[in-house]
């Protein structure tokens, strides 16, 4: 993979995929094989289909949903992308009733591109960070928004 197509897949699939809503192209990114180290909300299939399933929901309950590249990084044959995602909960997501708050979270991914599609993908989510600001976890000393 040249870093300059690592970049540009994922680029595509942030801006289009969160930012635009237009989950299609996760076909057009994404192999039909892909080998996803992430594990999928339960009831979410595997694979190409359980991205997109996931990617419909995210933006069902934040439609103004919007990821920012903060860094980039290659090695090898992979590339990490970090991102901060930004939105406002306006629905339902995995059960958590809308609040109508604004959320802020890191994501971390790591891919490995192979034809101009993801073939592997390892990454992680603030997801403490989003529970917190939605109201659904409290840690001790926290205030609640």
């Amino acid at each position: 993979m040249s870093a300059r197509m690592g970049y540009s897949v994922m680029r595509r699939f942030l801006d289009e995929g969160i930012n635009r809503g237009n989950v299609d192209v996760v076909d057009e990114v994404i192999a039909p094989n892909i080998v996803d180290h992430e594990p999928l909300p339960l009831g979410f299939p595997e694979g190409r289909e359980g991205v997109k399933h996931y990617f419909r929901a995210i933006r069902q309950a934040f439609p103004d949903l919007k990821a920012t590249i903060e860094d980039e990084v290659t090695q090898g044959d992979k590339l990490v992308v970090r991102s901060t995602w930004r939105g406002t909960h306006r629905g339902d997501y995995l059960g958590i009733p809308a609040t109508g708050k604004q959320v802020d979270f890191e994501v971390i991914d790591i891919v490995r591109v192979r034809d101009g599609k993801v073939v592997e993908h390892w990454g992680v989510g603030d997801n403490l960070r989003l529970l917190q600001q939605l109201g659904v976890v409290t840690v001790p000393g926290q205030t609640e928004t």
